[in-house]
């Protein structure tokens, strides 16, 4: 039998696993979060990096969504103290722990990602259009 996450407790401690499910979800909610995270996930990014490897999103939307992600302990943000300065976010070891959360995504993509049906291009700022190199 397979018990409901429907305000599922646990006993001895009186956790309400649906209500701690919520916070969880909340944690990586939005639209660009998990594309954040899965990137970042990969190796560590710079801003202009993350930004050029996300098409559609706004400088501002990239700025809000890391500040949230670091706000959570899921990123961390290193700011060096270089002309021009340079600023590199990478996942905390406490994001590492949705790594196989990340993997079992991968997995089920790759298995039935064919059969969702393409949506139309993504509001906010248009990806560039890279132009074919000349020999």
């Amino acid at each position: 039998m397979v018990a409901s996450m429907e305000n599922q407790t646990n006993e001895t401690s009186g956790i309400n696993m649906h209500d701690e499910m919520r916070r969880a979800f909340a944690l990586l909610s939005g639209k660009w979060k998990l594309e954040i995270m899965w990137l970042l996930n990969q190796r560590i990014y710079r801003f202009g990096e993350l930004r050029k490897a996300i098409p559609g999103i706004t400088q501002h939307m990239l700025t809000a969504q890391l500040r949230e992600l670091e706000a959570d302990g899921l990123v961390s943000r290193t700011v060096f103290a270089e002309v021009p300065p340079r600023v590199e976010y990478e996942i905390t070891a406490k994001a590492r722990g949705l790594g196989p959360t990340m993997e079992a995504l991968t997995a089920w993509w790759a298995e039935h990602g064919r059969s969702v049906p393409v949506k139309p291009a993504a509001r906010g700022r248009k990806a560039k259009a890279v132009a074919p190199k000349s020999e």
